[in-house]
C-alpha cells in the first residue's frame, strides 16, 4: 500500500483506535512518569533516577547494559542515578523504553516471538556498531529505531494466531510485498502499528517517521516524502544492518537490498567496498 505524507499525520487520529482494534499495550506507567519528567522544562535527574529505583528489576538493567562493553566506560556506573548522568536523559528514555517493550512481549512467549527477538536484536546490534563506525546517528537512536522498527509485528502476532504464518515470510519477500500481504489479510501492516505504539509511548517524532516510513524508502529517495536527514539516515541505517545480518548468515541479499542498495548507499556516503569492509570487520566484533 503506497503511503503519502499526510498518511503519517494521520497516525495520531488513528492511534486510539489501532490501540483498542489491536489490544496495542499502553505507555508502562513507569515510562509515562519518566517521559513527563523529561519533557518538563527542567528537568531533575534526581526525580527521574528515584523514579526507575522504584522498579528494582528495571533498576538493575539499566546499570548492567550502562556497565556493558555496549558503552565502553572506564569507571562503571555504581547507581541508578549516576547511569542516568552518564547516559543523558534521550539516551536513558531511548534504553528505557527499548528495555520495557522486550518486557512487554517476552521472547518466552512462543518459538515466533523467541525468532523475532533474536533477529532484532542481533540487527539492532549492527546497526549500534555501524553507527559508532561512521558517526552519523547516535548509537543509542539506531540501536531503539531497530527495536520498534518491527515491534507491529509482536502486535499482530499476539492479536492474530495465524499471523506467525505470514511473519515466517519476511525473510523472502520484500518489505513492500509482505505489508500488502498484511493488509490484504488483516487490514493492518506492521509498520503501521508500530509507528501508533511508539507513538503512544512518546517515542521522538524522528524515530517514529522512520519506524512508519522504513519500507518506503524508493520515496524517501526522490524526496516525495519531504522527510528530513535524521529520518532518511535512520531508514538507511536498519536497511544496511539487516543486509550485513544476511552476509553473516550467508543468506546472499536480503528482500530489499536490490531496491534499497542505491538509497543506503548515498544516504550514507558509502560505497559497496565500505560494506563489504563493514561486513567483515563486524562479523569478528560482534561474533
Amino acid at each position: 500500500m503506497t503511503k503519502h505524507p499526510e498518511d503519517f499525520d494521520m497516525i495520531e487520529r488513528e492511534a486510539a483506535l489501532i490501540a483498542k482494534q489491536l489490544d496495542i499495550p499502553a505507555c508502562p506507567a513507569i515510562l509515562a512518569r519518566f517521559n513527563e519528567e523529561f519533557h518538563a522544562s527542567q528537568p531533575d535527574l534526581r526525580r527521574l533516577a528515584a523514579l526507575i529505583g522504584t522498579d528494582i528489576g528495571l533498576a538493575g538493567t539499566v546499570i548492567k547494559t550502562v556497565n556493558s562493553p555496549f558503552y565502553g566506560l572506564a569507571k562503571k556506573a555504581t547507581g541508578i542515578d549516576q547511569a542516568l548522568s552518564i547516559l543523558g536523559l534521550r539516551a536513558s528514555a531511548n534504553l528505557i523504553s527499548g528495555l520495557l517493550l522486550r518486557r512487554v512481549f517476552p521472547a518466552s512467549s512462543g518459538a515466533a516471538m523467541e525468532r523475532f527477538w533474536d533477529n532484532s536484536m542481533r540487527i539492532a546490534e549492527l546497526a549500534t556498531a555501524i553507527a559508532i563506525r561512521l558517526k552519523q546517528v547516535s548509537k543509542d537512536e539506531a540501536h531503539t529505531y531497530v527495536l520498534f522498527r518491527d515491534c507491529g509485528m509482536l502486535v499482530m502476532l499476539r492479536k492474530f494466531p495465524q499471523y506467525a504464518d505470514v511473519m515466517a515470510q519476511v525473510t523472502r519477500i520484500s518489505g513492500t510485498q509482505f505489508t500488502r500481504v498484511e493488509d490484504t489479510r488483516f487490514n493492518f501492516n506492521h509498520a503501521r502499528v508500530a509507528c501508533a505504539l511508539a507513538r503512544s509511548w512518546s517515542l521522538s517524532e524522528s524515530l517514529c517517521g522512520a519506524i512508519f516510513y522504513h519500507h518506503e524508502f524508493s520515496m524517501m529517495a526522490d524526496n516525495a516524502l519531504g522527510a528530513e536527514p535524521p529520518d532518511r539516515k535512520l531508514v538507511a541505517f536498519g536497511l544496511l544492518a539487516e543486509q550485513i545480518a544476511a552476509l553473516h548468515a550467508d543468506r546472499g541479499l536480503c528482500p530489499d537490498w536490490i531496491a534499497a542498495e542505491r538509497f543506503v548507499l548515498e544516504t550514507l556516503g558509502i560505497d559497496a567496498n565500505d560494506i563489504v569492509e563493514l561486513s567483515e570487520e563486524l562479523l569478528g566484533a560482534t561474533a
